[in-house]
């Protein structure tokens, strides 16, 4: 059986994707013992992108030559800019972080790469370079989500995060990521491999940062 192109992408990441999807913080997110410090650190910087993660979903809209996948993707961007925006303001009066602190805190440098290589995806108009970045995004964080043990942690703040990126919505919606960067991707392959790579050396680099501001 050929290996998938998705499958293909993602080994040759290695060993930074298993880096992260191994990473201390999720270790910690399981055991519930993630410093407030640190996942304060960590949320304000993920939160930080959001504006431009939905800029690169409306580019994933805009260059799709799908209609049931531009469907797909405008569901997706519902859940992005509602329940999941809803948990980060949840999060941050739990944590005691309010909006001035949350303003005053600057980009890492690579929440600073995200916002860049998100924004950078969208210019292309490549329908290959958007999945290629929302494919790390999403699958890297799935991949580490569905190792979380059961029961989850107590505190909401790490349960909810996992749940967020392990719930049958999400792993369908991984899925259909996977197979539209399969169909379309070797099509434009030294693109999709380029963005890949870059995405997950920022996805590896951002959980090393949460410590390094955090601690």
């Amino acid at each position: 059986m050929t290996e998938r192109f998705s499958e293909t992408l993602r080994l040759a990441s290695e060993p930074l994707w298993t880096q992260a999807v191994s990473h201390r913080f999720v270790g910690e997110l399981f055991a519930g013992t993630v410093p407030d410090s640190v996942m304060s650190s960590y949320l304000v910087q993920d939160h930080r992108f959001l504006d431009s993660f939905l800029t690169l979903l409306g580019a994933a809209i805009a260059t799709s030559d799908s209609f049931e996948a531009r469907l797909r993707f405008g569901r997706f961007i519902g859940m992005v800019a509602g329940e999941e925006n809803t948990y980060f303001l949840r999060a941050f009066e739990a944590l005691g972080v309010d909006e001035d602190q949350r303003a005053a805190i600057p980009d890492t440098k690579p929440t600073a790469g995200f916002k860049a290589i998100m924004r950078e995806a969208a210019a292309t108009r490549s329908y290959a370079a958007a999945l290629s970045v929302l494919n790390v995004a999403e699958w890297l964080y799935l991949d580490w989500a569905m190792q979380a043990p059961d029961p989850l942690p107590q505190n909401f703040i790490h349960a909810e995060w996992i749940t967020l990126h392990d719930n049958p919505d999400f792993r369908d919606f991984v899925g259909f990521l996977r197979g539209e960067l399969d169909r379309v991707g070797p099509g434009e392959a030294e693109v999709s491999r380029d963005f890949f790579q870059r995405a997950v050396k920022l996805e590896l680099a951002f959980f090393d940062a949460a410590y390094e501001q955090g601690e």
